[in-house]
């Protein structure tokens, strides 16, 4: 009987990280975008932060072997490839920030969460009070608190005890479907609390409308307590027939469902950007960047009731500086803390039931199965590796050779201090292509102007918003 035939390994293929629209936006108008900001943009957008200019002078190098790289060689064959360095940013580069969201995800259903059934609740508040956290981010740490505070008392009063203990991990996102700010908090409970004995006591929801009145009354609070806003627009707010608060629970995973709740967290810690949704670049640097849909949609007729409550966007066309205003005001301070964990979940309660199960598995205080000397650690799975993380993503293995299919290795990195040894390695691959120097940013570059402002290009279209369009016409414009 004939073997049978061996099915080609999938290769895995570097990235061209300067082949996408982002980067071309950020590596042509940033530094007029920086130029321009204080004068521009401070009073919409606050002070010009440094971790702005780090992130995206960061970014412009990630993937580029221009700026290092390790050297991977199979010890079969000799096959060698190169491979660049990431710039590991959050919220700006997209790349990086999916791998970060995958390790975070894997630690929470694996490390974090025990098998019992879990709730998605998203706490939102009114736009009157969003301006606030974009110039004071601190807020966003307060909200989160806010959030625990109201899940607590819920559940001690929905089941009668005020010694009870749930777990939540709380996610910040300051992103709309269209870059434009909209802070809100996701947070992943579970659907009951433990006794101070160990004891799971299950809770099956949550009283939707007590908890969005708990939740008003504590952003109130909060508000009136950094001084704010006044208690007259506290009182103001309350006479509105819509109050802009809410609170959504309609995502539950049953107990034990670690793949959804890897999947959940993925979405809750997911990069405000995607490379998915930004269409094109058009010749006058316009940005055309579209919402989840996948289609644009016709715009409803004027007596339709769906004008009632207003239409809601779903593409935005913006110039690049612009574009550039709203993508980087979603880049977090440096250290900034956007995942947290209470209750139950919280590193300090899992770290003395860890502590706890060690001293009692082990007499020699935890060196034993799970205990500090233990090679399956929850630092040593956080630590996941660039290799793993391409297996998840991808399903290929970037270490098996595309020759003979052996396991590559990592001989040795070449990093950025090493310039004249980089230089030298990739001329002699034939990889040395350094970009030609930019010139300084010129004070009157055309795509400055405000929308409109100059007219319609040459081709007759007009600057400025556009939604609710059918496609042909959304196509024949640009």
């Amino acid at each position: 009987m004939p073997p049978a035939p061996v099915e080609p390994l999938p290769l895995y293929r570097p990235r061209d990280p300067q082949a996408s629209h982002l980067w071309r936006v950020m590596d042509q108008h940033f530094a007029t975008f920086q130029q321009v900001y204080d004068e521009r943009y401070q009073a919409k957008y606050g002070f010009w932060r440094p971790v702005v200019e780090h992130s995206v002078a960061a970014f412009v190098k990630c993937g580029d072997l221009h700026h290092g790289f390790a050297r991977v060689r199979c010890g079969d064959c000799g096959h060698e490839m190169f491979v660049a360095f990431s710039c590991k940013q959050r919220c700006t580069c997209p790349s990086c920030h999916q791998k970060r969201a995958l390790v975070t995800a894997i630690h929470v259903a694996e490390d974090v969460c025990l098998p019992v059934a879990h709730r998605q609740v998203v706490f939102t508040i009114p736009k009157r009070l969003r301006l606030h956290t974009r110039f004071d981010r601190k807020l966003l740490g307060k909200l989160a608190s806010c959030v625990w505070t109201c899940i607590r008392a819920e559940v001690a009063r929905s089941l009668g005890r005020d010694d009870l203990l749930p777990g939540m991990v709380a996610a910040i996102q300051t992103h709309g479907e269209l870059l434009h700010w909209h802070p809100h908090i996701h947070s992943l409970v579970t659907c009951g609390a433990w006794t101070p004995q160990g004891e799971f006591l299950e809770l099956p929801e949550f009283d939707k409308e007590r908890l969005h009145a708990a939740w008003q009354e504590a952003v109130f609070a909060l508000y009136l307590a950094e001084e704010k806003i006044e208690a007259d627009v506290v009182e103001n707010m309350r006479t509105w027939p819509h109050s802009g608060f809410s609170v959504d629970q309609s995502v539950l995973l049953p107990g034990g469902d670690k793949a959804g709740i890897e999947r959940l967290m993925q979405y809750m810690t997911r990069c405000p950007f995607s490379l998915s949704r930004l269409v094109k670049v058009t010749k006058s640097g316009e940005v055309i960047y579209k919402a989840e849909k996948d289609d644009c949609r016709a715009y409803p007729d004027p007596e339709s009731a769906e004008l009632a409550t207003g239409t809601k966007r779903n593409f935005q066309v913006l110039s690049p500086l612009d574009f550039l205003a709203e993508f980087t005001q979603h880049i977090p301070a440096q250290g900034a803390h956007l995942i947290r964990y209470y209750g139950w979940y919280s590193n300090k309660s899992r770290g003395l039931r860890k502590k706890a199960a060690a001293t009692l598995t082990s007499p020699d205080h935890g060196r034993g199965a799970g205990g500090e000397g233990s090679n399956d650690s929850p630092a040593s799975r956080a630590s996941a590796t660039w290799a793993m993380l391409i297996k998840r993503v991808y399903e290929t293995d970037p270490l098996a050779c595309p020759h003979c299919g052996s396991q590559m290795k990592v001989v040795s990195f070449i990093e950025p201090p090493q310039a004249d040894v980089i230089e030298k390695i990739m001329r002699h691959c034939g990889l040395w292509n350094p970009p030609p120097p930019r010139p300084p940013p010129a004070g009157g570059c055309p795509v400055d102007d405000p929308a409109g402002a100059r007219g319609p290009d040459a081709d007759g279209s007009e600057h400025g918003e556009r939604t609710y369009v059918d496609m042909d016409t959304f196509w024949a414009t640009f």
